[in-house]
């Protein structure tokens, strides 16, 4: 019986979607496609990672060695292919995929998606909170529930949150605080750039005190 002809990497990546299976297989016999690429550098990784077959991508990295971070005629890592946070991460978590390499153009995997997806893509968030150490995952998590998360202090300010006694708690409110942030939130720009950045100057100035002296008012800090 004649041996059956060799299979091109256009036919693999043909068949990646609907018949992963085939994939393993042709792979095992024909192990040197596991690192080809098409006429645009697409490669078996990439396909992977757009048709979320992540048995098929841990095959290729694991067993055959191929580069993760091998990349297209774009310049594009397989990372940029993502199409769910699932797949990101096991790129990124589990196989070591970098997530700041940057394309031809010059963006990262992140700054593309938020481009062409927005940012309520899962991908986008995911890799966010990568570089953020998961503070946009934790932020992404309080939007979908319909709360907004506060904004960050200002740099060298930490709050910590603790009992005390109730004649230890000093003053209510100023009331003026409380009306400068009622107001500020009712506004249409609220969620705004510049509506978060009056936001963090009135934090901001809450906390440090800076607004003392125009508040006509002392301002205790609680010292440990």
């Amino acid at each position: 019986m004649a041996s059956l002809p060799t299979p091109t990497i256009d036919l693999l990546l043909n068949l990646i979607d609907t018949r992963p299976n085939s994939i393993l297989t042709s792979l095992a016999q024909h192990p040197q496609l596991a690192s080809a690429s098409d006429a645009h550098g697409y490669s078996l990784v990439h396909a992977a990672v757009s048709y979320n077959q992540l048995e098929v991508l841990r095959e290729l990295i694991r067993k055959y060695h191929v580069n993760v971070n091998i990349v297209d005629e774009d310049g594009e890592t397989p990372l940029f292919a993502a199409e769910s946070a699932e797949v990101a991460r096991c790129l990124v978590e589990e196989l070591g995929a970098a997530a700041g390499t940057r394309n031809a153009e010059g963006k990262t995997a992140e700054e593309k998606f938020l481009e062409e997806e927005g940012e309520a893509h899962e991908v986008y968030l995911y890799l966010k909170s990568v570089r953020t150490g998961g503070q946009a995952a934790s932020a992404a998590a309080v939007e979908t529930e319909g709360v907004h998360p506060p904004p960050p202090l200002p740099n060298g300010v930490k709050v910590e949150v603790s009992t005390m006694a109730e004649d230890a708690a000093g003053d209510a409110p100023d009331p003026e605080i409380r009306r400068r942030i009622e107001e500020l939130a009712a506004r249409d720009d609220f969620q705004t750039e510049e509506g978060q950045r009056q936001l963090r100057d009135l934090v901001s100035e809450v906390v440090t005190g800076i607004g003392s002296e125009e508040a006509d008012r002392s301002v205790r800090r609680r010292v440990e």
